[in-house]
């Protein structure tokens, strides 16, 4: 037997199991119990918020034999024939691909037929608004006083297309989106029926990408089990399949570009690439992720606003209090029109490259909010100076430097020690050779590492702060990784220390950078 989609296969056929339309659902059933059933009725909605499941519901509840509360009993012969197509009182029209004049005749011929068994002809109309302005016309009439047994049900996902004739005609219902707790509470029920393990946080984040419609949602989660076949579906796994970031992603390239540093934001960039995701996905994830830093900035009542867990809430206002809210919107407005370029774009990579740049540098705008965002990073690089006697060249400091007055007392470096041990001195000079043979990303980070002594006289590795240091500190399988290749290099065994600075500068005031002395001691020997 062939398999059936998730959302083929557990579609509803009671009025009871459509979820996040409850105040569609209670009129109609209302109306079916009080025999106040109308001609003609237009659902509109987005897309997989049931319209045409609810349609069908209620053609087969207005003709069962022995409904109950308003739903079908879904036992009778009119409810089994209508519920497998066999059933001459239920039409489905695709108005997409039937949106003449001559299909809509044909409609209006029929019409004065009575139907054969049952009480009622159902007429669904599904994408409505595709047809023409001849038929929508041909239509008209029979739509305004059909036969006491014939019902109309119009569904449309874009009711501004359609005339206002057959509007003033129909009674009007429309299909929310559905939140994330009641798909996720759906597709929960869902893979306990199936029998598959899945993460709450995933399943959260499959709803989350849904974006209000049932139907995309479950086809999602079709996806990712179908991808790990067998096995429980976790967050990260998830993640993989939809080609989608981890937030806590967001948050770091936040603090890049809050701090303009445009190599960090290269970086998770790189990162993003090499783990295979979706740059379009991406893009949209941080702009939403943006919008929420926005509205935890503008208002007090954070939970009420933003759908997330306790845990991200709290980062999220961390990292808001980082910025004010007009750099925040600039991002967003930066980020808004390149996901309407990016779409179709043929080297998405160096349109995001160059939109980080941007970003970190708002000399390059001539907006009010770029120019407000250059005033905050120059604030910002006042306030981080020492404090400067008079005729201190205020330029000086926002090009990075200072003159014209004292600096801030540096931290007095470390002493040498009377000997460097024999086994850190064979690594200062062979690492070069150590870098050169570790794979990426590893390879990458160590480029940008340091080396000076811990205590004990023991090897230590001084990483940038970021990306490098969170990939060893955060992760011991990578310091393992490293000491074992460096044990390869050495012959025995290499205990290493992990320290981290923020730029070059931190590291010349405060660590002693051993490849410089061992070179000196070397061309002393020379």
């Amino acid at each position: 037997m062939s398999y059936t989609a998730l959302y083929r296969k557990f579609r509803p056929d009671q009025f009871e199991d459509v979820k996040g339309q409850e105040h569609i659902v209670t009129t109609l059933k209302n109306q079916i119990n009080a025999n106040r059933i109308g001609h003609a009725y237009l659902f509109t909605g987005t897309r997989g918020t049931g319209k045409t499941t609810v349609a069908k519901i209620f053609a087969r509840a207005v003709n069962c034999e022995n409904p109950t509360d308003g739903s079908p009993c879904g036992e009778c012969p009119t409810c089994r024939a209508i519920a497998g197509g066999a059933s001459m009182n239920v039409i489905e029209i695709d108005a997409a691909s039937n949106n003449g004049v001559d299909n809509i005749r044909e409609i209006v011929d029929e019409v004065s037929y009575s139907p054969a068994e049952g009480k009622y002809k159902v007429y669904i109309i599904d994408e409505v608004h595709m047809l023409s302005i001849g038929a929508f016309n041909a239509l008209l009439k029979t739509l305004e006083e059909p036969p006491s047994y014939v019902i109309f049900i119009l569904a449309t996902t874009e009711v501004h297309k359609i005339p206002i004739t057959i509007l003033s005609r129909c009674q009007r219902y429309d299909f929310r989106r559905i939140t994330i707790d009641t798909i996720a509470a759906r597709m929960r029920e869902l893979m306990e029926e199936e029998q598959v393990q899945i993460e709450e946080k995933a399943l959260r984040y499959v709803a989350k990408m849904a974006d209000g419609s049932m139907r995309d949602g479950l086809s999602l989660l079709d996806q990712c089990i179908a991808f790990h076949l067998g096995q429980e579906l976790t967050y990260d796994k998830v993640l993989d399949v939809l080609g989608a970031v981890d937030t806590e992603v967001f948050g770091r390239l936040f603090r890049y570009m809050l701090h303009a540093d445009v190599q960090g934001c290269i970086s998770v960039l790189e990162e993003i690439v090499m783990q295979g995701r979706e740059l379009t996905q991406f893009i949209g994830d941080l702009t939403w992720y943006l919008r929420n830093l926005m509205l935890a900035k503008s208002t007090d009542n954070i939970e009420e606003v933003i759908d997330a867990s306790t845990e991200n809430l709290a980062r999220l206002k961390e990292e808001a209090d980082m910025a004010d809210l007009d750099t925040i919107m600039r991002y967003i407005r930066i980020f808004s029109e390149l996901s309407g370029q990016i779409r179709y774009a043929a080297q998405k990579r160096i349109l995001i490259e160059m939109t980080l740049i941007k970003v970190c540098r708002p000399a390059m705008e001539t907006s009010q909010d770029a120019l407000l965002d250059r005033l905050r990073q120059i604030e910002d690089k006042v306030e981080n100076a020492a404090i400067l006697p008079v005729g201190t060249d205020v330029g000086a400091i926002v090009a990075g430097g200072v003159s014209g007055g004292t600096v801030p007392a540096k931290r007095p470096k470390p002493e040498l020690p009377k000997a460097i041990s024999e086994d850190v001195k064979e690594i200062v000079t062979k690492w070069p050779s150590i870098v050169g043979s570790a794979e990426n990303p590893m390879k990458m980070y160590l480029k940008s590492a340091k080396l000076s002594l811990g205590g004990d006289n023991r090897l230590m590795v001084v990483l940038q702060d970021g990306l490098a240091s969170d990939y060893f500190m955060k992760h011991e399988e990578n310091k393992e990784q490293l000491e074992l290749l460096l044990a390869d290099f050495a012959g025995k065994e290499i205990e290493v220390n992990f320290q981290v600075v923020e730029n070059g500068r931190e590291f010349e005031d405060s660590y002693v950078d051993l490849s410089k002395i061992i070179h000196m001691e070397i061309e002393e020997e020379e």
